[in-house]
């Protein structure tokens, strides 16, 4: 079986292993959500993002599309839930920004220091979109300190750390299956790495995973975000005895 024939028999098994119930946070912010995507394919802002961002998103990279739409909708859903003691037509304001640094913060994620690169192309493509320069500020302060272990201060305004924390705990949600389910190939296949490889950095792979677990920012991330981990790392530990199989390395 050669190597492209592993990676799809890897990841259709890795689809297999994915758990009957979905994180309970798709459960308690069902309304949250359901927000998030009527805002996400219905406002003018969104849309126009949307067109912006698409030649920017290397789909080849696990950071495409899918996952920009992901982040930006469950951002835009935890900007929503934290923003409510400030106000529900703030909250949704910031619901929005949240939607519009979940578009933006991964187009330049093949660069080196991609999260300033991000921010810096984010001020201008929102140039001349209806926002203030607060507004702007905030969405491509957001997406500049969106990495994880980057020592970027975060906002002191709390309107702009509700942004922040927002997009930094929808984008690792990504973390959890999402990363074995879809990432993890599309990363390999985009290195061309060989199946032993592979291997060799799982152990490395699963110890950053795990090392994301109490870094979320928002108390709705820090509730929720450690079952999207937790759940990633039962699969990821599955996937590497397979891995290891293929390698010729089961014991």
């Amino acid at each position: 079986m050669n190597r492209d024939d592993i990676l799809a028999r890897l990841k259709t098994e890795s689809a297999a292993l994915l758990p009957e119930s979905p994180p309970t946070f798709y459960r308690d912010f069902e309304a949250e959500l359901a927000w998030a995507r009527e805002t996400f394919f219905t406002h003018p802002l969104a849309l126009r993002c949307q067109d912006d961002v698409l030649p920017f998103l290397n789909d080849r990279y696990g950071h495409g599309t899918t996952h920009a739409k992901k982040v930006a909708i469950e951002a835009g859903a935890i900007a929503l839930a934290e923003g409510l003691p400030l106000g529900i037509m703030e909250a949704r304001h910031l619901g929005l920004l949240a939607i519009l640094a979940g578009l933006l913060h991964d187009t330049c994620r093949l660069e080196g220091d991609h999260a300033h690169r991000g921010a810096d192309l984010a001020h201008v493509i929102l140039r001349d979109y209806p926002l203030t320069d607060e507004h702007r500020t905030m969405v491509a302060e957001a997406i500049r300190c969106h990495e994880a272990f980057c020592d970027v201060p975060l906002p002191l305004d709390e309107a702009a750390r509700i942004v922040a924390g927002a997009l930094y705990d929808a984008d690792k949600f990504r973390w959890g299956p999402d990363n074995f389910v879809t990432t993890l190939w599309e990363i390999c296949n985009y290195q061309e790495w060989d199946i032993c490889q592979i291997a060799d950095r799982f152990p490395a792979g699963l110890q950053v995973i795990e090392s994301i677990r109490d870094t979320f920012r928002t108390p709705t991330g820090q509730i929720y975000g450690p079952e999207f981990i937790d759940l990633g790392l039962v699969m990821g530990k599955h996937l590497y005895q397979k891995i290891q199989h293929y390698c010729g390395r089961a014991s």
